[in-house]
């Protein structure tokens, strides 16, 4: 994978759709001194080289009923099974993130549910039902201190 060069024009505009990601064009090119045109421009170029994937709300999960997160570390009985995991996992809603990683997993995922009693269905019910994943190790969020984009 190529990376993308992103230059002053690039990273101003990214770090105004952080604040606001449906902040007008116009208005961003006022704020930059360039074009709406200018700015539109770069934003198609840097979704068409994947630099943005998508302008999309974040969601407090806690506020819509989603007071549980774990992380949990999935050893699989055959790490080259990883894509066809990948996809039954993809099909549990509450499955918000997959990772590969190193170390003692194969795969590290995380986790939403409202209830402690929704968490033990998940987890129980949900992914011990997943052929091919021989175990897991959870671990429970209590809270998020912050989450950021990478600065650039």
């Amino acid at each position: 994978m190529e990376n993308f060069e992103l230059d002053k024009y690039d990273r101003l505009i990214i770090r105004e759709l952080e604040i606001d990601g449906r902040k007008a064009f116009s208005a961003i090119g006022q704020k930059l001194n360039i074009s709406n045109t200018m700015v539109n421009q770069r934003v198609q170029k840097m979704i068409d080289n994947g630099v943005i994937t998508g302008i999309k709300p974040i969601i407090n999960e806690k506020k819509i009923g989603f007071d549980w997160g774990a992380y949990t570390g999935l050893t699989l009985e055959k790490d080259h099974d990883s894509q066809k995991i990948i996809e039954q996992l993809k099909e549990i809603k509450e499955v918000t993130e997959c990772y590969y990683i190193t170390g003692s997993y194969t795969l590290f995922i995380r986790i939403l549910a409202s209830t402690h009693q929704h968490m033990k269905e998940v987890l129980y019910d949900k992914l011990d039902n997943i052929d091919g994943i021989q175990k897991t190790d959870s671990i429970i969020e209590l809270g998020c201190a912050f989450k950021r984009n990478v600065s650039i």
